[in-house]
């Protein structure tokens, strides 16, 4: 069920958390799967279209999110499934061993910081943030390591998946009420919906990719917002504060 929010008078509606996501939020990823796929559709361009091929890659992926979770081992895994079934068990090892050659350098890949992210850490530097990502714990750790931006979070939570409620046991952890958090990121399914769910702010920043399976619909709905850039996100945060949002 989502929960309305009514527009708050000046001062009524201060922020206590701020939640930002990681992964194409902060810096860079899914231009990493995009490549990666593109490969794996050449590997495999003699055995089928392309497009028939990315076209059963998302639907074994999707088939397997509930077995391998989120992330580039559960990504390689579910490239050998498709080059297995697609070719009726004709792949031959050096194939398959490219395939895992090519997620190993996804996991090696550097961390991109997208721009404007350091300014508005900037400028929120104070406040409560807390950096709530999904995926392999191992990767996502690594990621967060080399992005230089722990230090800049009160807390980080890698979680298996976003959902109202794994986010509610983080506002539990947090001692914060829904009512009194945002959480900032380019899913609208995993970042921005469960939150408006529980009754929190959700702020919706695209980015130029998206993976099909974290793509959903907006809601109309107050607590609901979309920016172009996470440059703007201090600037909103004030104006919800001053309730001219």
């Amino acid at each position: 069920m989502i929960l309305h929010g009514a527009k708050g008078k000046a001062g009524d509606a201060m922020i206590k958390a701020i939640g930002l996501d990681a992964d194409d939020t902060l810096w860079e990823n899914e231009t990493f799967f995009r490549v990666t796929e593109g490969e794996f559709v050449a590997l495999l361009g003699e055995y089928a279209d392309g497009a028939d091929i990315a076209s059963r890659l998302l639907d074994v992926e999707r088939a397997n999110l509930a077995r391998y979770g989120f992330g580039i081992k559960g990504f390689m895994l579910s490239m050998v499934q498709t080059a297995i079934e697609l070719t009726d068990g004709r792949i031959d090892g050096r194939a398959i061993g490219r395939i895992l050659d090519l997620g190993a350098e996804m996991l090696a890949h550097p961390v991109d910081l997208l721009p404007g992210v350091p300014q508005m850490l900037d400028a929120l530097e104070g406040r409560r943030l807390i950096l709530i990502t999904k995926g392999d714990l191992i990767d996502q750790e690594r990621k967060i390591a080399a992005s230089g931006l722990a230090e800049r979070f009160e807390t980080v939570e890698i979680l298996a998946d976003k959902t109202p409620e794994s986010y509610a046991r983080v506002l539990f952890r947090a001692d914060v009420a829904a009512l009194d958090f945002l959480m900032a990121g380019n899913s609208m399914k995993s970042d921005v919906l469960p939150v408006v769910t529980l009754g929190g702010h959700g702020v919706f920043i695209p980015h130029a990719l998206t993976w099909a399976i974290e793509q959903a619909d907006a809601p109309d709905h107050p607590r609901l917002h979309r920016l172009d850039s996470i440059a703007d996100l201090p600037a909103l945060i004030a104006r919800l504060e001053a309730g001219d949002a």
